[in-house]
């Protein structure tokens, strides 16, 4: 015998948790019901932020905040005009949660923990009467001519309307496929740069605040600040690279090089600065006089790379180091030698076509009353923040589409 149920959402992460509130909410009437497969929901939102919860990215422009999502940047336009940054600031203040900015514009609970946000999740879904059932792992969908039937290892279950928000499960996607959707295949879209170069082999931890990056041989750049890891490079000009390049780097197997200029300023420009600096600090010796706004630590690797001894001055430098040393400046090679995972954050480019998702309502084209929120369509973004609001935003216009009709 089916539990009944109006509406099933599969998945207790950030959307799925949203999205019941916002319909149990708004229908007291309802029955909703939660489906998570582990013992407990809101993993994603426990380790987000380092514990902390980016829940959001104060970008308040849609045309502006769309740019941050490598896939998804047309199909979000408009529901970033529905619901976005300020709905989501006002949503959790009117339930008692007050979120801050930062000054890279990531925006956190004032509390500081994830907690905060998991709690009130908790407390809203209890408050409205939705069903949290944990440990119930899909086996089956069947979509019914007015409604579906769910197989869980916990046993069946009937529903109106379907709301699926389960982020990258390779599990959901293959039922989804089975039911007629079309999977673009998952590849990682957030991570690390491994790089083994005597350069920044011992200067973990130093960052340059604004760089430019290339990778050699592709139309893929970004700018932004960088920061030498053990395993070689991370921070934000990184990560967009990474994940505005999620499937031509997969194709390369993350073997190839990246060109990084440390100091906006063509190789031309530089050598004249280089050339003034001869004169102007003549006595003084190259690798103690940091210019540029460069760290010490960096400046002093890229002297020596550049054929340039420890007790070098600069009057003593002649052409080729010059020539050298504005070449480490604004044109360094590093070779990439794979990737790693940013912090926990797993982000994935991949999942349901972009083109079967109805983003005036996030429902299925291919089935009806099946609605989506979430990564579990195509859509990533460079960073956490941006991940969550298409999860607010897409879960929110979900919700409101799937009780409309």
């Amino acid at each position: 015998m089916n539990t009944q149920k109006d509406i099933i959402i599969i998945g207790g992460g950030a959307a799925g948790f949203f999205a019941a509130i916002n319909i149990a909410e708004q229908h007291p009437e309802l029955s909703v019901a939660i489906l998570e497969r582990g013992k407990e929901g809101l993993q994603k939102v426990k380790i987000s932020g380092g514990g902390r919860c980016n829940v959001t990215h104060a970008e308040f422009i849609p045309s502006e905040l769309v740019l941050n999502y490598p896939r998804g940047e047309k199909e979000l336009l408009g529901p970033f005009h529905s619901f976005m940054t300020g709905d989501t600031i006002a949503w959790f203040e009117e339930r008692g949660v007050e979120l801050k900015i930062e000054d890279d514009g990531r925006m956190f609970p004032v509390s500081n923990s994830s907690q905060t946000i998991i709690d009130c999740f908790l407390n809203e879904a209890e408050k409205h009467n939705v069903d949290v059932l944990y440990n119930h792992s899909v086996k089956t969908v069947q979509a019914l001519e007015n409604g579906f039937t769910i197989e869980t290892s916990q046993g069946g279950f009937q529903c109106k309307k379907l709301l699926i928000a389960t982020g990258s499960n390779p599990k959901v996607w293959k039922l989804l496929e089975d039911l007629g959707h079309t999977i673009i295949n998952p590849v990682p879209s957030l991570f690390t740069f491994d790089i083994k170069d005597n350069r920044i082999k011992d200067i973990p931890g130093v960052v340059a605040k604004n760089v430019e990056i290339k990778v050699v041989g592709t139309d893929l750049e970004s700018h932004g600040p960088l920061l030498v890891t053990h395993v070689g490079m991370s921070a934000p000009a990184i990560l967009k690279l990474s994940a505005f390049g999620a499937v031509e780097l997969a194709k390369m197997n993350y073997n190839f090089k990246i060109e990084i200029n440390f100091i906006q300023l063509d190789f031309e420009s530089c050598l004249e600065e280089l050339k003034n600096f001869k004169q102007e600090f003549a006595k003084k010796t190259v690798i103690k006089l940091s210019q540029f706004d460069l760290p010490k630590r960096l400046w002093k690797q890229l002297v020596l790379a550049s054929d340039i001894s420890e007790t070098t001055r600069w009057a003593d430098l002649n052409k080729q180091q010059l020539e050298a040393f504005a070449n480490q400046l604004t044109s360094a090679v590093f070779q990439v030698t794979g990737k790693s995972t940013f912090k926990e954050e797993f982000v994935t480019a991949g999942g349901i076509d972009l083109k079967e998702v109805n983003f005036k309502t996030f429902e299925s084209k291919r089935i009806p009353n099946l609605y989506f929120a979430g990564e579990v369509i195509n859509v990533d973004a460079v960073t956490g923040g941006f991940n969550f609001q298409n999860a607010w935003t897409s879960a929110y216009i979900a919700s409101a589409s799937i009780i409309l009709q």
